[in-house]
């Protein structure tokens, strides 16, 4: 199997397997649905964690009418003309607030920092593990740290972790998630355009993949790029469309620069202090003694006086 390395710019990477006899077009759509996948992992973990520690998301009405009766009320103590709102909307928006207080009430409330969940998570402790678990397999399943462990990443398996994801939350609220909570949307829907990662997700008809300063191009077959050896493993890159190809790499990585560098300064160290050294220093050595050999070949320099102890 031909191993793709792909590298992002971020020091994001993964590894992909396929053939030589497989189609550049085909290549590129299996990375960038692999890549996209790895994205939507990412808000599913994110989202997935504070459900099971905050509970599920407000209703965003309520927050937007929440963050408007607190702007009403900092205009009224400043002495500012009166909310554009409506008394009728704002009296039903607030009904809102305290009819979701009042559920929160019977329940162990958690504040959440974001403001965005209720605070209600999960009453029973193995659900919320299981919660967490599920995450955490998936999260490691995803990470760069898979390239270091020579594992290859596939969408089947990929898909299979984000169901056991699925299927823990399930568990856990078995009447449902409302459609707004975005553990639900990223579950469900894989267009994820209102997340953190919107601006990461790239095209399967436009994206290119690049190797060794080269493009793959399409219409090609892999073994037009790299050969027809099946045991070939190269680094490459994914790109959007105009972007040209990718810079070059640096030579050495930020551990192996810092490790130089520390090499160089205790090295100049040593020579500046060999500078300021006397220059008949050398003279105490052991190394500078004329008699050292002879002593040695009559083994007098192994004799040592009683009582005493030589470093």
């Amino acid at each position: 199997m031909v191993v793709i390395h792909v590298k992002g710019s971020d020091g994001d990477a993964f590894l992909f397997e396929t053939t030589t006899d497989t189609k550049n077009e085909e290549l590129i759509h299996s990375l960038v649905e692999l890549q996209n996948l790895r994205l939507r992992c990412k808000v599913i973990v994110d989202s997935v964690r504070g459900l099971a520690q905050y509970g599920m998301m407000k209703d965003p009405s309520v927050v937007a009418a929440a963050a408007v009766a607190e702007n009403n009320t900092e205009h009224h103590q400043g002495g500012a003309p009166s909310s554009f709102v409506s008394n009728h909307s704002v009296d039903q928006n607030q009904e809102k607030i305290r009819h979701q207080q009042q559920e929160e009430d019977h329940h162990k409330v958690l504040v959440d920092p974001t403001g965005l969940r209720i605070g209600n998570p999960p009453q029973d402790e193995h659900l919320v593990q299981t919660l967490l678990q599920t995450a955490k397999d998936l999260e490691e399943y995803v990470d760069k740290n898979q390239v270091q462990k020579r594992v290859a990443l596939t969408i089947s398996m990929l898909r299979d972790k984000i169901s056991n994801v699925r299927g823990a939350v399930i568990m856990a609220y078995p009447m449902g998630l409302p459609e707004y909570d975005l553990v639900r949307r990223s579950l469900d829907d894989e267009s994820l355009e209102s997340t953190f990662v919107a601006n990461d997700i790239l095209d399967p008809q436009t994206t290119t993949l690049w190797c060794a300063g080269k493009e793959f191009q399409r219409g090609k077959r892999v073994s037009d790029r790299l050969g027809s050896n099946e045991k070939t493993k190269v680094i490459a890159k994914l790109q959007r469309q105009g972007s040209g190809p990718p810079g070059r790499e640096p030579i050495v990585n930020e551990e192996e620069r810092q490790a130089m560098m520390a090499h160089y300064f205790k090295r100049q160290e040593e020579l500046k202090r060999l500078a300021e050294a006397d220059d008949d220093d050398y003279l105490n050595s052991q190394w500078a003694d004329s008699k050292e050999m002879k002593r040695s070949l009559q083994g007098l320099d192994r004799i040592k006086a009683p009582g005493l102890r030589f470093p």
